[in-house]
């Protein structure tokens, strides 16, 4: 039996586990607000996925939105219309810190999108190593459009999904895509019927999550470090991946469990 328990960060996050422990469902909970990345929610993400980041039994996560309609519309520009410039400044670090905390989650990390993913709220979707998207999903990165530019990580991101020129025309023209369109753009990896994102997205998870956490966590940081380096130093760092793998438990279970034909009881050492 799947046993989920809640934690709550602040009152507008919430880490629940799911497929005892293993699986993190990582909940964005302000729906009146569309959950707004305001100061306070962003604190709350950063220290929610400092926490899962330390916890050492979890081996994937997956962020989810408890709004029906809206994923994340990015930046709560309400909050932000009462700042100075020194209240911005503020809290730029705190908003740096809830987009870096997704993006450096030490296990893969899956974002479940349905309805509006908008600026903030899509490069918190896009700081995970996979999107899976309902048929309601609207996603783009419109900060142009207000005097700004996409500062959680989407100039780097999205050319790293779908290259560069294209990046170029979704960021300058601050459009917003459709699921299908984004599909076929790459914006996200799969599209799912309406209101079966999460279902996809926990379904995943707990596929990833049945193979050795050494091993997940390894091929994420190969898979991370890797990207952009020059073939023979991309290797370097699979090599130095490898190292903390093939002299774990988990290699050594995970050997023993395929020739004696059983699941494995992995040790995560």
């Amino acid at each position: 039996m799947n046993r989920v328990s809640e934690q709550r960060f602040g009152e507008w996050v919430a880490v629940r586990t799911h497929e005892n422990g293993h699986v993190a469902e990582l909940v964005l909970d302000r729906p009146k607000a569309m959950n707004a990345v305001s100061t306070e929610l962003g604190r709350a993400i950063a220290e929610a996925t400092a926490a899962l980041s330390a916890d050492r039994t979890v081996r994937a996560v997956v962020l989810t939105s408890t709004h029906e309609r809206a994923f994340c519309v990015g930046a709560d520009l309400k909050e932000r219309n009462s700042f100075t410039d020194a209240d911005l400044s503020r809290q730029r670090p705190h908003a740096r810190a809830a987009y870096t905390g997704v993006l450096e989650l030490p296990v893969p990390a899956i974002a479940a999108v349905h309805g509006f993913a908008l600026g903030g709220g899509f490069e918190l979707a896009l700081s995970c190593d996979l999107i899976i998207a309902d048929e309601t999903a609207v996603v783009g990165l419109p900060e142009v459009s207000v005097g700004v530019i996409p500062g959680g990580g989407g100039t780097q991101l999205l050319p790293r999904r779908v290259g560069a020129a294209r990046a170029a025309e979704l960021i300058f023209s601050a459009r917003r895509v459709e699921a299908a369109e984004a599909r076929e753009l790459g914006l996200v990896d799969r599209v799912v019927p309406a209101g079966q994102d999460r279902d996809e997205a926990l379904a995943l998870a707990a596929r990833i999550a049945a193979n050795s956490p050494v091993g997940l966590r390894a091929a994420k940081r190969a898979l991370r470090l890797g990207f952009g380096l020059d073939l023979r130093a991309g290797l370097e760092v699979e090599d130095a991946a490898w190292r903390t793998v093939a002299f774990s438990g988990d290699r050594a279970e995970g050997v023993a469990a395929f020739n004696e034909k059983r699941t494995p009881d992995w040790p995560g050492e």
